[in-house]
């Protein structure tokens, strides 16, 4: 069969263990453009609140690092590590914080589109992802075509927005060219504010379209046929086959069991061919005599059979073989209405045997 036929077949909505199973194997719907998101309202957040007070501390350095070349000493090793350090640690208190935030915000943007969860079986190596011939399959297939007319699609919109803002700003870029030059980076950082917040509620838009999409297509791509339907139920519920073998043989074992248990009994009671019941009774332990064993036809005759070979009297009674069988389960005491008629019976067997 092949893929397309496969998944044509695949007519059936994913049950609740398919999904909890696709889940557990790290297989779960992702917005990437969500962590776009995320990148762009973090570079706008710096452009705004970050980047005044640490560009400031960082150009400051730059100046005297660049004007004063004179005061720095470099006689020996030493001096040279503790110039890298200095300089080290100044670039470090400028991009730390940027990275940090971006980092952080790309955790979160992943974290709020599904719970974080440990798959070791997407970080085992495997041959079939790093193969060049399975790499050009997934590229020039049907999705890696509809993911390239997506990014095509939202590179356009995130352009033209780009180009809107950017045409809305023109005058405001010509006007700065005869203002004071150190106003200039100012003017920069208010279109550049200006852009990443059209951007982002362009964005914005594309992740909740990318969400709903991937979603779609995350339950399409699980869906079943009914043939993996009834295959997961045989698997949950048990397959009714060998349930049925299951029961047949534990109906066998109990059977034995209860056979055995006749050559034990007391007495017999017994209508001359449909019903018999082995009784067990024991004065020092038992209250009331316990049923040890009861069937009817072929299981009745079997009883009796036994129960001729070792010596346990057989006595008939019809009415109260059928009412025995019928009211009492096997390892169950008789209920007080036949305590009178079955005592009438083992009182006899004890007379007989005397």
């Amino acid at each position: 069969m092949s893929e397309d036929q496969d998944k044509e077949s695949k007519t059936e909505e994913p049950t609740e263990k398919r999904i909890r199973d696709a889940i557990e194997k790290g297989n779960i719907p992702v917005s990437k453009e969500a962590s776009v998101l995320a990148s762009f309202v973090g570079m706008m957040f710096i452009l705004t609140f970050m980047l005044n007070d640490a560009g400031a501390g960082f150009s400051g350095f730059l100046r005297w690092f660049l004007d004063n070349p004179g005061e720095i000493r470099m006689l020996s090793d030493e001096d040279a590590v503790e110039l890298l350090y200095i300089v080290s640690l100044e670039f470090g208190r400028f991009f730390m914080p940027i990275a940090g935030l971006l980092i952080i915000l790309g955790l979160a943007a992943s974290f709020l589109q599904n719970a974080p969860r440990l798959v070791l079986d997407r970080i085992q190596p495997k041959l079939n992802r790093i193969s060049p011939i399975k790499g050009f399959g997934r590229i020039y297939s049907m999705n890696g075509f509809m993911e390239f007319v997506k990014s095509l699609i939202k590179l356009s919109i995130v352009g033209a927005v780009a180009l809107i803002v950017l045409r809305s700003q023109q005058a405001v870029a010509l006007t700065a060219m005869y203002q004071d030059p150190s106003l200039l980076p100012q003017t920069i950082l208010q279109i550049a504010i200006k852009l990443l917040s059209a951007i982002c509620v362009a964005t914005i838009a594309l992740v909740g379209f990318d969400l709903v999409l991937a979603r779609f297509q995350w339950r399409k791509n699980l869906r079943m046929t009914r043939q993996d339907i009834k295959d997961e139920y045989k698997q949950a519920e048990g397959d009714p086959i060998l349930k049925a073998r299951m029961r047949s043989l534990a109906r066998d074992r109990a059977r034995k069991r209860m056979m055995s248990s006749v050559a034990e009994a007391t007495v017999v009671v017994a209508n001359p061919t449909h019903f018999a019941v082995a009784l067990h009774y024991d004065r020092g332990e038992n209250s009331a005599p316990r049923v040890t064993a009861k069937g009817q036809d072929l299981v009745a005759l079997k009883i009796k059979e036994i129960a001729y070979q070792n010596d346990v009297p057989v006595v008939e009674n019809k009415e109260l073989a059928r009412g025995l069988h019928a009211a009492v389960a096997v390892d169950q005491y008789i209920p007080p209405e036949y305590y009178r008629a079955v005592a009438e019976i083992i009182s006899y067997v004890y007379v007989s045997r005397r």
